[in-house]
């Protein structure tokens, strides 16, 4: 019911869902209607800070909330904080970054006013860098990062902007994400001359916000039981255990702000990508960290290598991954079993 009703206010409202643009606060009162329909309590403003555990099993989670620190029992527990941080405070093996720690950069989205998307359309600019490099040569920008996903519509006059980097970020650490906020934040001022000045329907925007939590692309990768590789980027690639099929290019954003950065990822891009209809399967035993027995992994943070990190952390890769750990938690949990049995039962072989 809450997402027949999601998809009737975003059809009624004032542009078309068209796949690109997001309905925020329709998509916020979805999720609440569908926890509530579903008979699930939650809490706001509650912060795991650390995990009780006993040989493998995690017994209770230590919390920080607004009325102080509390614990949680668990039967079951599901990681979906992105950096995997439950799964790392239980003592499961990870990787981050590449080979030296460097994680893809950030972006601190934002949110646009009195944009005229018609004069967009009719303009024939696009949302993103048709026109970067003569920004360039004026001086506009900063930091010359060709890599600008865009602007993508969110009603009749507002614009989500996907726009601007902040580069050596890493998302686990709170110094280091202070400070990517105040350079995001710094950063909109140049774009908003540039697309005011450089691009047709934008003359007259104005920033409304920016988002309350940076866009982390890339920290940890929780090791499991099975590491998703690059080369399983193939449509030849099932599994046993396969909880759904998945097909997003290898998408590694600009690791800095220059040519040559933005010519490697764009060749990359738009090489590591499969054909129309084909997919990758994605398998159970990347949810399942090494070493516990009833704690589950989801989105950004499963078992992957790093390239094909960069393909699963895209928002339905972590539906997918989401939607599998929460049924598999709620078996391992009225089951009272080890995550893995839920395999040796060949409860999950497709």
């Amino acid at each position: 019911r809450a997402l027949a009703a999601y998809r009737d206010e975003v059809r009624g409202g004032s542009f078309p869902a068209d796949g690109y643009g997001i309905r925020a606060e329709v998509l916020k009162r979805t999720y609440e209607d569908l926890l509530d329909q579903a008979g699930v309590g939650f809490t706001s403003h509650v912060q795991v800070v650390d995990a009780v555990v006993r040989d493998g099993w995690v017994d209770g989670l230590v919390c920080a909330g607004k009325s102080g620190m509390f614990a949680i029992r668990a039967q079951a527990v599901v990681d979906g904080t992105g950096d995997g941080a439950v799964a790392v405070f239980a003592g499961a093996p990870y990787e981050l970054g590449d080979a030296s720690g460097a994680t893809m950069p950030g972006t601190l989205c934002s949110l646009w006013a009195d944009i005229d998307w018609e004069a967009v359309a009719a303009g024939g600019l696009g949302t993103g860098n048709s026109r970067i490099e003569d920004a360039f040569a004026d001086g506009v920008f900063t930091l010359e990062d060709r890599h600008l996903p865009g602007m993508w519509q969110g009603g009749r006059g507002l614009g989500g902007g996907n726009i601007g980097h902040t580069f050596g970020v890493d998302g686990t650490d709170e110094e280091s994400l202070t400070r990517a906020y105040v350079w995001g934040r710094r950063s909109m001022l140049e774009y908003e001359r540039y697309y005011r000045e450089y691009l047709r329907g934008f003359e007259r925007m104005e920033l409304v916000a920016t988002g309350s939590l940076l866009g982390v692309r890339e920290t940890r990768r929780i090791l499991g039981d099975y590491v998703l590789g690059v080369a399983d980027f193939t449509p030849a690639s099932r599994f046993a255990d396969e909880i759904g099929r998945y097909s997003y290019p290898i998408d590694i954003h600009v690791a800095r702000p220059d040519k040559q950065a933005w010519e490697a990822f764009h060749r990359e891009f738009t090489t590591m990508r499969l054909g129309s209809g084909e997919s990758y399967g994605i398998p159970y035993r990347t949810l399942t960290p090494r070493g516990l027995h009833n704690l589950l992994v989801a989105g950004r943070c499963i078992s992957t290598d790093r390239q094909m990190q960069a393909s699963v952390r895209v928002m339905p890769g972590c539906y997918i991954t989401g939607q599998a750990a929460g049924v598999a938690a709620a078996m391992v949990a009225q089951a009272r079993v080890d995550s893995r049995a839920l395999l040796r039962a060949r409860i999950l072989d497709l």
